[in-house]
C-alpha cells in the first residue's frame, strides 16, 4: 500500500485537497481529526490527560484552552502531553491501516499538519504539499481561497 502524505500551512486547503482524495474513493487518515476525537468524551486520551494535568477535563472530555493553558511555554509539560497523546494517536493510525487494507486500499492518504517536523515524510511515498498563492485587495493581503 502506497502511503502519501499530506501537508501544508494552516489556510492552505488542505480539507478541500482530502476531500478531492476521499471523493476519489482513497483513504484519507486527518491525524487533528483523531487527536479531536480522543480529547472527546469517551475518548482515549482523557483518563490519561486528565490524570497527568488536574483541572483540564471537563464535562467528561478534554478543555483544550485548559491544556494549552497547562503546556504553553513548558517544555517537559509539552513533552508529557505527547507521550500520553502520541502513542494513543499511533494506535488509531494502525487501525485505519488494517481497515484500508480490508478494504482493499493500493494507497492511503495521511493529513498530517507536522509532516516534515517530525520527520514523517521519510516514511512516505510521495507527499503532497498545499499551497496557495496571497490574494490582494486594495483592503490587503491575505492567504488562502477569496
Amino acid at each position: 500500500m502506497k502511503l502519501i502524505g499530506l501537508t501544508g500551512s494552516i489556510g492552505m486547503g488542505k480539507s478541500t485537497t482530502a476531500a478531492m482524495f476521499r471523493a476519489a474513493g482513497i483513504p484519507v487518515y486527518d491525524a487533528d481529526a483523531a487527536v479531536h476525537d480522543l480529547y472527546d468524551a469517551g475518548g482515549a486520551a482523557v483518563a490519561p490527560v486528565g490524570e497527568a494535568f488536574p483541572g483540564v477535563v471537563k464535562d467528561g472530555k478534554v478543555d483544550r484552552e485548559a491544556l494549552r493553558q497547562a503546556v504553553l511555554g513548558k517544555p517537559d509539560e509539552l513533552k508529557r502531553l505527547n507521550a500520553i497523546v502520541h502513542p494513543l494517536v499511533g494506535q488509531d493510525r494502525v487501525g485505519f491501516f488494517e481497515q484500508a487494507r480490508r478494504d482493499g486500499a493500493d494507497m492511503v492518504v495521511l493529513d498530517i499538519p507536522l509532516l516534515y517536523e517530525t520527520g514523517g515524510h521519510a516514511n512516505m511515498d510521495a507527499v503532497v504539499v498545499v499551497t496557495a498563492p496571497p490574494r490582494c485587495s486594495a483592503s490587503g493581503c491575505w492567504l488562502g481561497p477569496a
